[in-house]
């Protein structure tokens, strides 16, 4: 098979697979490589009809992960909502995911939200994107994370930075120190990026410290 037909087979192959994904930037990232191979491709071939309208879509897909990447520690993009552990919606959206929440978090009880003190739900616009549900700690002014999810979609991004800000709806408790739960330890990466240090064997965000 002659070099440019592969080429060719290449991009329409990561094409399809960027239409696979669930979540928005590794879409938006894998739909630009497709579209940027297939430039040279249809260029090469003489194809200009395919190879402009792939420019466009480039330009496109690089503005919109611009604005992403712009706007993802922006705390006018995310509003982070405490609500009742007993409202209806909060149990809809835990039963709605109970399948993907219980593929990483397969120790939580079978109803988590009654072993717990509090829940705030992430929102961006009009969509959910994610919830943390906390009891209190082991000390006093302390709070234990018992479940933080995202949507697949959004785990690109630190929707839980908007929960754990020193101004965010901790401050409202009175609570001065968050402990990740256990389960949060393969997520070491997001803990760093959101303020939790290891102090004492534990993962901890200091609110007053970060303040």
């Amino acid at each position: 098979m002659p070099v440019l037909e592969v080429v060719g087979w290449l991009g329409s192959a990561l094409l399809v697979v960027s239409l696979l994904q669930t979540r928005v930037m590794r879409f938006r990232v894998l739909n630009t490589v497709s579209c940027v191979v297939l430039i040279g491709y249809n260029a090469a071939v003489g194809v200009w009809p395919m190879a402009a309208m792939n420019v466009v879509l480039v330009a496109i897909n690089l503005g919109v992960i611009a604005r992403m990447v712009r706007r993802r520690h922006d705390d006018r993009t995310y509003d982070a909502v405490p609500i009742g552990l007993d409202e209806p919606f909060l149990r809809h959206l835990l039963e709605r995911h109970a399948g993907d929440i219980r593929t990483f978090n397969p120790d939580l009880p079978s109803d988590v939200a009654a072993a717990c003190d509090h829940a705030f739900v992430v929102s961006t616009a009009d969509t959910v994107v994610g919830v943390v549900l906390t009891r209190a700690g082991d000390r006093p002014a302390e709070q234990q994370v018992v479940l933080d999810y995202v949507l697949p979609a959004y785990r690109d991004f630190t929707p839980g930075e908007f929960v754990f800000r020193p101004d965010g709806p901790f401050a409202a408790l009175g609570t001065r120190r968050v402990v990740a739960s256990p389960g949060m330890a393969a997520s070491e990466r997001y803990l760093r990026a959101v303020g939790f240090v290891e102090q004492d064997g534990r993962r901890v965000l200091d609110l007053e410290r970060v303040a």
